[in-house]
């Protein structure tokens, strides 16, 4: 079983060999965030901590690409989307809606979530299991629609 860290690299060398050099840049950029908080922290990071540091880039494409398009800078959207792409390689296999509403069912009936008041009990039980698979923010609203 390789570390995502290790698939990052793989993936880094693959790259170089291509000379696909704006996969390399987005890569790059990516391990020098993973460095920054190892070196800030002093500790190693792992699977876990590497896919939340993934998933903040992805998020941080995510909302420039929202930003480019609306000002009409499709030039730069395209850019940020191709960077996303590379990244998204990184995260797990995404959640079905099935999967999804059948999960957050089962939390709220482990937790007795009967009303808003509950939100933050179920939202933070999902969190690991939902981690890199679902967007958060999707997540939280079907929970709210169904404490509702």
């Amino acid at each position: 079983m390789t570390t995502l860290k290790t698939q990052i690299t793989d993936t880094l060398k693959t790259a170089m060999r291509a000379k696909e050099m704006a996969v390399v840049t987005v890569i790059r950029g990516l391990q020098a965030a993973i460095k920054q908080i190892e070196v800030d922290e002093r500790i190693e990071l792992d699977d876990a901590q590497v896919l939340t540091v993934v998933e903040k880039q992805v998020k941080q494409r995510k909302e420039s690409i929202k930003a480019f398009s609306g000002a009409g800078r499709d030039d730069l959207a395209s850019k940020e989307q191709a960077e996303l792409e590379v990244l998204s390689q990184f995260l797990p296999e995404a959640m079905t809606e099935e999967e999804l509403d059948s999960l957050i069912e089962q939390t709220i009936t482990a937790q007795s979530a009967t009303s808003m008041k509950d939100m933050g009990k179920v939202m933070n039980s999902l969190r690991p299991i939902i981690a890199g698979r679902a967007d958060p923010s999707q997540v939280s609203a079907k929970i709210k629609a169904k404490l509702a």
